[in-house]
Formats: structure tokens, sequence, C-alpha cells
């Protein structure tokens, strides 16, 4: 069913400390900075704060700024995407496809409402649709598998669509800090931790002896995670998890499979295996 819901200017305190957690400063000294081990590659031009990263259909990196969507190059080269200078917040995608959606706020040329609502592309970011809730909602995280979309809009709970973005139902109430989805389910970094959903994000309970993750990314049967002190994890499912190298702080992240996930800062992009 539609819901028609005012998304408020401040944010609960519980998300506001997992953000500045998870990088909202791209500035790093050096107990923040990556293992010399992960593959870096240095930005030609610094990004306008970085709000989401997905990976596209031919392997492309696609970066949310606040000026735009760009892609980043192996040479780490950047170039806008499409026409828009729109401020695109909680930028997702069905991974490994041209499929992105993002929310947001309309910059000063724009006659979009704002906030800008869901938007949806089908070519990976050139050309965009207006969903749903223009001028009531920004969503500051999104997830999506192709078959169910998961928001969080910064007030008390989440959104969940089944049919694109369209329409939304009341999920969870719980604050997200990032949202991910794998086979198995939702998974949501909350101030108690990562929690699950195999109730398509309607319920979710605490996942025993995962770490305390700050950013999370799903693909396939794969889940990705950054934690506290800037080390990169995976598992299958949420088990098994495995402790990768030091990749930092740093203000976004995404995931193409199990091997590989990529993590970055309006500076450079690294490259999680």
């Amino acid at each position: 069913m539609p819901v028609n819901r005012i998304a408020r200017t401040l944010l609960p305190t519980g998300i506001a400390a997992l953000l500045v957690l998870a990088g909202c400063s791209s500035e790093a000294d050096e107990t923040t900075k990556p293992d010399a081990s992960v593959p870096t590659v240095d930005l030609r031009s610094e990004l306008t704060h970085l709000h989401g990263l997905h990976v596209s259909d031919d392997g492309t990196v696609l970066a949310g700024t606040h000026t735009g969507i760009f892609t980043i190059d192996a040479s780490g080269a950047t170039s806008r995407v499409g026409a828009s200078d729109d401020d695109f917040m909680g930028l997702t995608g069905v991974p490994n496809t041209d499929t992105v959606y993002a929310s947001g706020h309309p910059s000063a040329s724009s006659s979009a409402a704002n906030p800008l609502g869901l938007r949806s592309s089908t070519d990976g970011g050139t050309s965009w649709v207006d969903r749903s809730l223009a001028g009531e909602v920004d969503f500051h995280t999104l997830t999506t598998d192709g078959r169910v979309l998961v928001g969080f809009d910064g007030t008390d709970g989440l959104l969940v669509s089944t049919d694109g973005g369209t329409t939304w139902a009341p999920g969870a109430s719980l604050v997200a800090a990032a949202l991910a989805i794998t086979n198995s389910g939702v998974w949501a970094v909350t101030p108690a931790g990562l929690e699950h959903s195999n109730t398509g994000a309607r319920a979710f309970s605490p996942v025993p002896g995962a770490p305390r993750l700050v950013m999370i990314a799903g693909a396939g049967d794969a889940l990705w995670g950054i934690d506290e002190d800037g080390y990169a994890w995976r598992s299958r499912e949420g088990q098994d998890w495995q402790k990768r190298s030091r990749v930092g702080t740093v203000d976004a992240m995404t995931a193409a499979n199990y091997d590989t996930a990529y993590a970055a800062t309006p500076q450079a992009l690294y490259t999680l295996n």
C-alpha cells in the first residue's frame, strides 16, 4: 500500500552515531588508512561527498554523490553519468546490472520536488524515472535484489516495496545505518549490531557472532561488511565470517560477488577480496 510520510530533517541519535563510525569524514590519518596490500586507485578528480556505490552490468563502479552519478574507471578517472547534478542519497541497485535506484535532493538548477523521493534507472544512471514519494521522503539508505526494495528514511522505521518502488508498505521499526539483501533475506546495521530478516524486512533478529559492522553490502549469497576498526569482512549468508584486509575509514561500499567488493572515499577506490 502507498505510504505518505514526511522525512524529518534531523536523524535519531542512534543513526547519527553509526554514520560517524561509518566514515562521514573523508580525511584519514595514519590510523584510518588502508593496509598497503589493499588494491587502491586514487581518483584523478575528487568526488563531492560520496553517498553510495554500485557495480553495473559491465563491471563499472558507479558512485552517487552530492552532484550526480559518476563512473570510476581503472585509472581513477571519474566521468559524470547523464545530465543530472542532483544530490543522490542512498544509491543502490541490483548487483551487476544497470538497474539502479536513488533518493536525495534536487540541485539548484533542478525543478524537481524536494526531497526527490525514489528514482529509478535501467541504463546505469543515464536517465531517471520518478517512481514515488516525491516531495515526501529522502531515503538515507536503500537496498534491492531486483525483487524487494527496502529503504530507511532517517525516521523510525523501514519502508518495503515489491513492485520496484511504485508502492510501499511499512517494514520493521528500527534505525538502520546500512542495509543489504542476500539470498537469505534482508540485513541491517542497527545500534544493537547486525540484524537479519527472513520476513521481507518486517521483523529482524540479532545475528550471533557477527562482527561490529558499520557498513554492509550483499550480492547473491555473499555478505560483505566493514567494522568499527576499518577491517573488511565477508561471509556466506552471515555464516563463517572471514576477516579480510584493513581498508580504514571509507564513505561507501558495494559488493559484486563473494570474491569482490569495493569501498571508497571521495579520493580513492579500494578493491576488497
